[in-house]
């Protein structure tokens, strides 16, 4: 499942496309993918530009002029490619070509710029776990993203916060950072990055660095930190390529290259002066990766 920072990349891709363009025509080639399509979607899309293209956690958001505002999921398989002329994508760090079977391109929008540039946009979904739905109100008021969490972007996200989302919170640190009620958007790849960074256990009880004293005031500070410092830079390298995963341009994110734990059982853990190795558990029927030396 693609986290927050593919996410992001892929509406960084989207938006010199899509933002302030006019949706020309809609194409929708089934009638739903994960959820059936909303009613009169074309219709109520055709004509209308585009005002914002947002994000809230793992959501793509496009706020329409005059219209409801759609809102994007990319499932696990789901992606967006771009089509301007006879381009259909963009060079990028290890390039590839995107799929372009038309049995998996489910949706399609005709984008016309203020200038009269053309381009379309086209949803490709292989196994159909994305959607796209409409909130007719406030956006964070759709059931999708009502009772998210705070964004782990921006110094909001901090040591004084965590404090207080985690008081008395016996379940696991790595639990507690996964839950989107708490935090909207992190997932399983960065929280063990983010968790090694801080040098502490995904095993260790959340609400042990919500005590009193220094010590677990620090290790908030260290954790907020390492939260927003592990996502900005996934999202500043483009996002990690994880099986199905690509960007808006066709090309692979390449922050998998910079993984210190995740998915590295058995090698030596990178930490400077630390001789112990990454270790595999299983949380909740999820991989955790971590070094059982350091992080404590």
């Amino acid at each position: 499942m693609p986290e927050l920072p593919e996410v992001e990349t892929v509406r960084r891709g989207l938006q010199p496309v899509m933002e302030g363009a006019r949706i020309a025509r809609v194409e929708t080639r089934r009638p739903d993918l994960r959820f059936p399509l909303p009613e009169r979607f074309a219709e109520r899309l055709e004509g209308r530009t585009i005002s914002a293209l947002g994000r809230r956690a793992k959501y793509l958001t496009a706020h329409v002029d005059g219209g409801p505002t759609l809102i994007c999921h990319l499932g696990m398989s789901g992606s967006f490619r771009v089509e301007a002329g006879a381009d259909s994508d963009t060079p990028g760090a290890f390039h590839r070509e995107r799929s372009k079977a038309s049995a998996h391109d489910h949706v399609v929008f005709h984008m016309e710029k203020p200038r009269g540039e053309t381009a379309r946009v086209v949803f490709n979904d292989p196994r159909r776990f994305g959607f796209m739905l409409f909130a007719e109100g406030a956006t964070d008021d759709h059931p999708m993203l009502a009772g998210l969490g705070i964004e782990p972007t921006g110094n909001a996200l901090d040591g004084r916060l965590l404090q207080e989302l985690f008081q008395g919170r016996k379940s696991p640190l790595k639990a507690a950072l996964l839950d989107q009620r708490l935090i909207a958007g992190l997932g399983n790849i960065y929280v063990a990055e983010a968790l090694w960074r801080a040098g502490l256990s995904p095993l260790r009880a959340a609400g042990t660095i919500a005590e009193r004293g220094k010590k677990a005031a620090a290790r908030a500070d260290a954790l907020a930190e390492a939260v927003r410092s592990v996502i900005a830079d996934a999202i500043k390298a483009g996002g990690s390529s994880l099986r199905d995963y690509i960007q808006a341009d066709g090309s692979l994110g390449y922050f998998q290259h910079s993984f210190s734990v995740y998915d590295r059982e058995g090698e030596s853990c990178p930490t400077p002066g630390c001789k112990g190795h990454v270790t595999r558990v299983v949380q909740s029927g999820r991989s955790t990766f971590y070094c059982p030396s350091c992080q404590r």
